[in-house]
C-alpha cells in the first residue's frame, strides 16, 4: 500500500464538519485521518456559528483562509480550488448528518460519516442512492468493528472456521446517563443530546447501541431479519431512550441477544461480543481488544493476538505497534480512513480496488432499520420485521 501512496503522490485533503478544538470526537477523527499519512486536514467547518467557526480553524492548524464561516460556503469555495478538499468528515449533531452528507455528495466528495448516518431508514436509503449514483465512497465511524482482532473475527467466520452461525450474543454497557444530567448545568453538547428530536429514534441507539448492532452484523456477517425488543427509559421521568434490549432473528436463520444501555452505574463503555456455531465460538472484549478467544468444540481454546506472525497481512497492517504495546480506538479509526483512502488512490489511479473492510452506507442504512424496528416492536408488544434496502437503489 506505500506504492500506492507513492504513486497518488500526495495525501488526500480532508474538509471538516464538526468537532472544534473543544470536541473529543474532532480531535479522534483528526488524529486519526492522519496517523498513516494518508489524510491531511486542510479546510473546515468547525462550529455552527460562523465567527467561530473561522476563529477555530487556526488553532488547529488549518489556514484561516480555508476555515468557514457554513458547510456551503466550504463546498463553494473548495470546488473552485485546484487544491480543493477530496472528502468530508461529518461529526456534528445527530440531525445534521444527513443534509451535510447530501451536500458533499452532490459535490462530488467521499464521505466519512459519524453515526447514526441519518435521522431514519427513509434519510438512508436516500445516501445509499446518492452514494451509487454519483460514484463516491461513504464510511460510517463505526471504530469497534474495526479492530485488528474484531477484523480477524469476521475473516474467521467468513472462512467457515466456526462453521454455520447459530447465535450471536453483543452487548454495549456504559454509565454515561446513570445519573439525572437533565437536572444539572448543561452544555451545548447535552442540550441536543436530550432532545430527542435532534439526538434521533433513541438515544442510546444513536449514541452506542448503533455501535453493538453493527459490531454484530459485521463480524457475523449475517443482517438482523426481525426484532422483538424492550425499549425505555431505565431512571424515572427521563424522556429520552437510556435502555435498549431485544431479542434477534438474523437472515438465515440465526439468533442473537442485543443489550445497551448508558444508565448502567459503574459501566464503563463494556462492549463484550460472542459469535457462536456449529463447531466453535468466537469471543471478543473491548476491555482487552488486542485478543480473540477461538474455541473450536473438543479442542483447546486459543487466545489470538493482534500481531500474531500467522495472521493474515491484512489484520498485521491493521496494526502498528508489536504485540504487548497497547493500541486502542483512535488506531481502529485510523483504519477506516486508511482503507478509504486506499480504495479512492486505487481508483484514481486506475487500479481495481480492493473491498477493503470499512463500514460503509449500506450498513448505516441496516442500522436505521434496525433502530426503526425496535422502536416499532416496543410499541406493538410483537415481534417486528427490520426493513431491507429497496433492491431499485
Amino acid at each position: 500500500m506505500a506504492d500506492l501512496k507513492g504513486r497518488f503522490g500526495r495525501p488526500l485533503r480532508l474538509g471538516i464538519i464538526g468537532g472544534g478544538p473543544d470536541s473529543w470526537i474532532g480531535g479522534m477523527h483528526r488524529g486519526a485521518a492522519e496517523m498513516d499519512g494518508w489524510w491531511r486536514a486542510t479546510a473546515g467547518v468547525f462550529s455552527s456559528d460562523a465567527a467561530r467557526s473561522r476563529a477555530a480553524g487556526p488553532r488547529l492548524g488549518i489556514d484561516a483562509a480555508r476555515s468557514y464561516g457554513d458547510v456551503t460556503e466550504m463546498l463553494s469555495a473548495e470546488k473552485a480550488r485546484p487544491d480543493g478538499i477530496d472528502a468530508v468528515a461529518i461529526m456534528t449533531p445527530n440531525d445534521t448528518h444527513y443534509p451535510f452528507a447530501v451536500a458533499a455528495l452532490e459535490a462530488g466528495l467521499d464521505v466519512i460519516a459519524d453515526k447514526p448516518v441519518t435521522h431514519d431508514f427513509r434519510e438512508a436509503c436516500d445516501l445509499v442512492a446518492r452514494t451509487r449514483k454519483h460514484g463516491r465512497l461513504f464510511a460510517i465511524a463505526h471504530g469497534f468493528s474495526s479492530y485488528p482482532m474484531t477484523r480477524y473475527a469476521r475473516a474467521l467466520v467468513r472462512d467457515g472456521t466456526l462453521g454455520r452461525i447459530r447465535l450471536v450474543q453483543v452487548e454495549y454497557i456504559q454509565s454515561g446517563l446513570a445519573t439525572r444530567i437533565e437536572d444539572g448545568p448543561q452544555n451545548n453538547r447535552l442540550r441536543w443530546l436530550l432532545d430527542g428530536q435532534r439526538s434521533g429514534l433513541a438515544l442510546v441507539m444513536s449514541t452506542i447501541g448503533c455501535h453493538a448492532q453493527h459490531l454484530a452484523c459485521h463480524v457475523s456477517g449475517l443482517n438482523a431479519a426481525r426484532v422483538a425488543a424492550d425499549v425505555c427509559a431505565l431512571l424515572p421521568g427521563r424522556t429520552v431512550v437510556d435502555y435498549v434490549s431485544a431479542l434477534i432473528e438474523f437472515e438465515g436463520g440465526a439468533r442473537g441477544t442485543f443489550t445497551a444501555t448508558q444508565a448502567a452505574a459503574g459501566g464503563e463503555n463494556d462492549i463484550c461480543l460472542r459469535v457462536y456455531g456449529e463447531k466453535g465460538m468466537l469471543d471478543w472484549s473491548h476491555r482487552e481488544s488486542g485478543y480473540l478467544r477461538l474455541a473450536i468444540q473438543g479442542e483447546a481454546v486459543r487466545i489470538i493476538g493482534r500481531g500474531d506472525t500467522f495472521l493474515p497481512a491484512d489484520i498485521v497492517a491493521a496494526g502498528r505497534t508489536p504485540r504487548g504495546h497497547p493500541e486502542g480506538l483512535r488506531e481502529a479509526f485510523a483504519n477506516i480512513y486508511a482503507d478509504v483512502a486506499q480504495e479512492r488512490m486505487a481508483r484514481a489511479l486506475g487500479d481495481t480496488p480492493q473491498h477493503l473492510a470499512y463500514p460503509r452506507i449500506e450498513e448505516g442504512a441496516h442500522t436505521m432499520a434496525f433502530i426503526e424496528a425496535c422502536v416499532a416492536s416496543q410499541s406493538k408488544g410483537t415481534w417486528v420485521e427490520v426493513a431491507k434496502l429497496p433492491l431499485a437503489l
